[in-house]
C-alpha cells in the first residue's frame, strides 16, 4: 500500500485501478491464508513423513525401503502437475484483477452508464471477465483434482505392499506380528500428510502466484524518490522558477517541451491553452506528483527534488479539478487540510474559521446539517460546485505559500461560480496562485497569463498586453468573447 502511494503519476496513469486494488486485497489475502495454515502444515507434514520413515527403518529397513520405493514417484508426478498448476494460478490472479477493474468501472461509472444506456454492454463486458475468471479457476481446480488421487493412490499401494509382502515374507525377513502391525500403523500415519500434499501444493501455488503479482508491484520503480534529509521551504508566498522543463509519461510522447517561466512571490498567474496542451501536467510537476524528464522546478529558490516531503505538502497545495472528498462530514473533509508538518491538530473551530475566512458561511447555512452534513462516498451527496467549495476551505486551512487551482471554476452554475470567485480572491490573498482554467474570465483577473500550445509556452504576460499582441491568446480570447456574446 505504501509503495503504491510512492509511485509516480505516470505509473498511476498507466495502471488500472482494479489491478492495484487486487494486489492489495485479493493477492495479500491469499498470502495471509498460506501464512496462517499452509506454511505451518508444510513443516508439520514434512516432519511427520520424515519421522515415520526413520521409525520404520528402525523396525524393518526392508519394509521402509519398500514404502520409500512405492512413494518415490509421488513427488516427481506432483512436481510435473505443480508447474502447470502454477501457470494456471498465475492466470487466475490476472483474471481476478481484470474482474476487479470491470467491477470498479461499472460501479464508479454508474451515472454515465444509465445516462447513455450502456448497462447492457457493460454487463456483457463484466460477464465476460467473470466467465474468463471462472474458466481460469476451473483449469486450476482440474490440477488440484488430479493431485489428490495421485497422493491417495500411491499411499494405498504402499499400504497394500506392506501388508502383502510383510505377510508373505515375514518369517524370512525376521518379522513378527507386532513389527508388521507397527509398520502398517506407521504407513497409515503417512496417508494423512501425503494425502494433504495436494491441498498444500494447491494453496502454495496460489500463494506463489499472488506473491509474484505483489512483487511485480514492489518492483515498479519509485520515480519520485523523497530526499532523506530534505530542506524546508521558506514561509509565506513562494516564487516559482520553471527552468527548461521537458516531460513525457514514461515511453509516451513528450507532453511538455523546454518550458521556462518565472513567477514572482504573491503573483496570481493563469495558465490557459487548448485541451491537451500540458497545463494540468505542469501543475502536477509543480506539486511534484512527478519529476521533469529534463530541467528543474524550483519553489522558493529550492529545487523540489531536494525539499522534505512534509515541508512540500505543507507549503504547496493543489485544488484538483474534481474536488475529491472522502466519506464523512463537510467538517471532516475540511480538517484534512491541516498538515502534520506543524505538529498541531486541527479542530472544529479551525474548520469554522476557514469557512468564515472565505465568506462561505451563507453556503454552510443552506446545508441540511451545516458542517455536519455527510458528503457521501467521493462527495456524491454534494454538487460539483459544493465539492469545490469544500476543497477551497480545505486549502484555506492548510495555509500554503503556493496554491494551484486546476480548473477549479469549471462545470458549475453561475451562482456557485460567483461564490467560488469570491472565495478564490480571499484564498489567494498573501499567496502565490496558479490557476488553470478554460474560462478566460479567470485570465482577465490574473496578474499574468501563461499560454500553452502543444506542450510549449508560447506567450507569457499580462492579459492586456497579450490581447494587444494579437497572438495565440488574443485568438482564444476573441473566440471566448464571441461565444459569450452569442449565448
Amino acid at each position: 500500500f505504501n509503495h503504491i502511494h510512492k509511485l509516480s503519476l505516470s505509473t498511476h496513469t498507466e495502471s488500472k485501478r482494479g489491478v492495484l486494488v487486487s494486489r492489495v486485497t485479493s493477492d495479500i489475502e491469499t498470502l495471509t491464508q498460506f501464512a496462517s495454515w499452509g506454511a505451518l502444515n508444510w513443516v508439520m507434514s514434512s516432519t511427520v513423513i520424515v519421522g515415520v520413515i526413520v521409525v520404520m527403518f528402525v523396525y524393518s529397513w526392508k519394509l521402509a525401503l519398500i514404502t520409500v520405493f512405492v512413494l518415490a514417484p509421488v513427488m516427481p508426478l506432483l512436481r510435473s502437475v505443480q508447474r502447470r498448476q502454477l501457470a494456471a494460478y498465475d492466470e487466475v490472479r490476472n483474471a481476478t484483477a481484470r474482474t476487479y477493474s470491470e467491477i470498479s468501472e461499472a460501479v464508479t461509472g454508474a451515472r454515465v452508464l444509465r445516462a447513455y444506456d450502456l448497462r447492457e454492454p457493460t454487463r456483457e463486458s463484466l460477464h465476460g471477465a467473470i466467465d474468463n475468471q471462472r474458466r481460469s479457476a476451473l483449469r486450476a481446480a482440474w490440477f488440484v483434482g488430479l493431485m489428490f488421487p495421485i497422493a491417495d493412490f500411491f499411499s494405498s499401494i504402499a499400504l497394500g505392499a506392506i501388508i502383502g509382502l510383510g505377510a508373505w515374507y515375514g518369517v524370512d525377513w525376521g518379522l513378527n506380528a507386532g513389527t508388521l502391525v507397527a509398520c502398517v500403523f506407521l504407513v497409515n500415519l503417512l496417508q494423512q500428510p501425503i494425502g494433504e500434499l495436494g491441498e498444500l501444493i494447491d494453496q502454495t501455488q496460489s500463494a506463489i502466484a499472488g506473491w509474484r503479482k505483489v512483487l511485480n508491484v514492489l518492483d515498479l520503480p519509485v520515480e519520485v524518490p523523497e530526499p532523506i534529509d530534505g530542506v524546508r521551504l521558506p514561509s509565506g508566498a513562494l516564487d516559482v522558477d520553471i527552468v527548461g522543463v521537458t516531460f513525457a509519461y514514461n515511453d509516451g510522447p513528450t507532453v511538455l517541451h523546454d518550458v521556462t517561466m518565472h513567477i514572482a512571490a504573491g503573483t496570481n498567474v493563469a495558465i490557459v491553452g487548448e485541451t491537451g496542451s500540458g497545463k494540468t501536467t505542469l501543475a502536477k510537476l509543480i506539486c511534484r506528483l512527478a519529476d521533469p524528464t529534463t530541467g528543474a522546478v524550483r519553489v522558493g529558490g529550492v529545487d523540489l527534488r531536494t525539499v522534505d516531503a512534509d515541508a512540500r505538502t505543507h507549503a504547496i497545495r493543489m485544488v484538483p479539478q474534481d474536488g475529491f472528498l472522502f466519506e464523512g462530514t463537510v467538517a471532516d473533509n475540511i480538517l484534512l487540510g491541516r498538515s502534520r508538518y506543524d505538529g498541531r491538530a486541527a479542530g472544529r473551530a479551525d474548520a469554522e474559521a476557514a469557512i468564515d475566512a472565505l465568506g462561505l458561511r451563507w453556503w454552510v447555512d443552506t446545508l441540511p446539517e451545516g458542517l455536519d452534513t455527510n458528503t457521501g462516498e467521493r462527495g456524491d451527496a454534494l454538487s460539483v460546485g459544493e465539492r469545490q467549495l469544500v476543497a477551497l476551505a480545505r486549502a484555506q486551512l492548510a495555509d500554503p505559500g503556493l496554491l494551484i487551482l486546476d480548473e477549479a471554476t469549471s462545470a458549475v452554475d453561475p451562482e456557485t461560480e460567483r461564490a467560488l470567485a469570491t472565495a478564490l480572491l480571499r484564498l489567494a490573498e498573501g499567496r502565490t496562485t496558479i490557476s488553470i482554467a478554460h474560462r478566460l474570465s479567470t485570465a482577465e483577473a490574473a496578474d499574468l497569463v501563461a499560454v500553452f500550445d502543444q506542450g510549449r509556452l508560447v506567450e507569457f504576460g499580462s492579459h492586456d498586453d497579450l490581447v494587444a499582441a494579437g497572438g495565440t491568446y488574443a485568438g482564444l480570447y476573441e473566440s471566448w468573447i464571441g461565444n459569450t456574446r452569442s449565448v
